[in-house]
């Protein structure tokens, strides 16, 4: 009895012994699998994200087959109303792939990949796909994503499988890899469309086209435009600034219009490129450009208000105190630029309405909006209507006087530029504000407008001059012998009307 009972007690050892060899084997091989995984999972993931699995893998699967897919939020969190917040497993995003066949659900192992995309210098996009959305997000079977933009003619429901096949129907679309979106359900608690499917994309640069008109246009000949603009500019202001003869009050008011309109020239060519998106603020361009304008005519109104009231006094002496008059013009002017661009930015950010601020971005940046366009342009058309008056009223006393002496020919001279440099600047301001209109004429208008403003503009302050030609020819030919009869530029255009 005793013997039997030991033979039962080691059956019963050797068979704990077994079953506890299997287990322990079993859990090795579980561990060693769990760590191939993870290894190909790390090896995937986007800008150094967190990766996680998904999906329902069978048992001997190889690892290659996964298919990575980049998900915006993490595996708990869907965006509600743009923020990554977590749900309830119910409410997990679930992808569906699509065969490049155009059949949908396709059973695909997949794992995903948690963080935005790694764009560098490209642009992020935003795209919400929704019932009756122009933008349609289609998830291919490895792991693309595929945008489809319709235009609006065509029909709200299509039907993919059909455009699978046949690609000349197809609408325009663009496939993005792994590391170039992320993907992720969407839920809206304000609006019309409350479920949507959401994807932040690097945005596809564009196939440079040099046979695109609109392309030339805005790209290639506007921005040298800018820059031979701002190469003329610089010539007016140096030569006011470095002729002695010419630093009086006019040619200080010159030179610091002519700075105002190259500081715009470089915002506005700053607002050209969107493709710097991620390193320009485009609300900061647009700030300085419209102060810049807005300067340049309040300059351009202390000029006419310097000419209108010089030939109503009856003592006029030159250059006696311009240094206190353009201290004081400088008050005036730039104090009043200042005051206006300050209500203009406050009104922007705190008065202006969030729908209207959307309608005028530059690449998904926010730019200046209706409002504060508005407080920075109408002080511009206000200072151009005064300038009329001036130049109106000072053209009837000119039109009165039959004795001109030097100072008056001097006087007449500079009314003259004035009248040339409000016509210019009016005209490029004009057809500024109608370049928002979008018509592509009126945008080839404007950038044919800006690029004739400094040649204009050298041509009136400059060359037109004789008195200012005489002094460049004098000061650059200073290796000849002077001449016994060079008495200076007064006195040799002392009795000729060459002003």
């Amino acid at each position: 009895m005793d013997k039997i009972a030991l033979k039962t007690w080691l059956v019963f050892i050797h068979c704990l012994a077994l079953i506890l060899t299997g287990a322990h084997a079993n859990l090795q091989q579980q561990s060693s699998s769990s760590g191939s995984d993870n290894d190909i999972v790390n090896g995937g993931s986007v800008g150094g994200a967190a990766t996680t699995f998904s999906g329902s893998p069978e048992d001997g699967d190889d690892g290659d087959n996964v298919v990575l897919i980049n998900k915006c939020c993490e595996k708990f969190e869907i965006r509600i109303d743009s923020v990554c917040s977590q749900v309830n497993e119910s409410e997990y995003f679930q992808p569906m792939f699509t065969s490049y066949g155009g059949e949908h659900n396709m059973p695909v192992k997949f794992k995903f990949v948690i963080g935005l995309p790694a764009c560098g210098s490209m642009q992020t996009w935003p795209i919400y796909h929704y019932q009756g959305s122009p933008d349609k997000l289609v998830l291919l079977e490895d792991g693309k994503l595929r945008h489809y933009t319709n235009t609006k003619e065509e029909e709200e429901s299509v039907d993919y499988a059909e455009q699978f096949a046949d690609q000349v129907s197809a609408p325009l679309f663009y496939d993005y890899g792994r590391n170039q979106y992320c993907i992720d359900r969407a839920i809206s608690t304000s609006g019309d469309h409350r479920q949507v499917l959401f994807a932040n994309i690097c945005l596809a640069k564009k196939e440079l086209k040099w046979s695109d008109t609109n392309f030339l246009m805005h790209k290639v000949l506007n921005p040298i435009f800018h820059v031979i603009s701002l190469i003329i500019l610089l010539i007016i202001a140096i030569v006011y600034f470095i002729l002695p003869t010419l630093r009086d009050l006019v040619g200080n008011i010159v030179t610091t219009i002519a700075v105002c309109l190259m500081v715009s020239q470089v915002a506005d060519l700053v607002r050209i490129f969107t493709e710097f998106t991620n390193h320009v603020s485009f609300i900061v361009a647009d700030i300085i450009l419209y102060f810049s304008i807005l300067a340049a005519f309040f300059w351009l109104n202390s000029f006419g208000y310097y000419i209108w009231k010089t030939f109503r006094s009856r003592n006029v002496f030159l250059r006696v105190t311009d240094a206190r008059k353009y201290c004081y013009y400088s008050v005036y002017a730039w104090g009043t630029t200042a005051f206006m661009a300050a209500m203009a930015v406050f009104a922007h950010f705190f008065l202006d309405a969030d729908t209207y601020k959307k309608q005028n971005t530059i690449a998904d940046q926010e730019t200046m909006g209706w409002l504060g366009i508005a407080i920075f342009f109408a002080p511009i058309a206000c200072t151009i209507l005064i300038d009329i008056f001036f130049y109106v009223t000072t053209l009837k006393l000119i039109n009165r006087r039959n004795v001109y002496g030097r100072i008056q020919h001097k006087l007449k001279a500079n009314f003259i530029m004035f009248a040339f440099m409000l016509l210019i600047m009016s005209a490029e301001w004009l057809f500024l504000c109608l370049s928002w209109l979008k018509f592509e004429g009126l945008l080839y208008t404007q950038i044919i407008v800006n690029a004739l403003q400094a040649p204009l503009l050298l041509y009136v302050c400059v060359l037109r001059q004789k008195h200012v030609t005489f002094l460049l020819k004098k000061s650059c030919c200073y290796n000849e012998p002077p001449s016994t009869n060079d008495w200076g530029d007064e006195m040799r255009y002392m009795n000729c009307n060459d002003y």
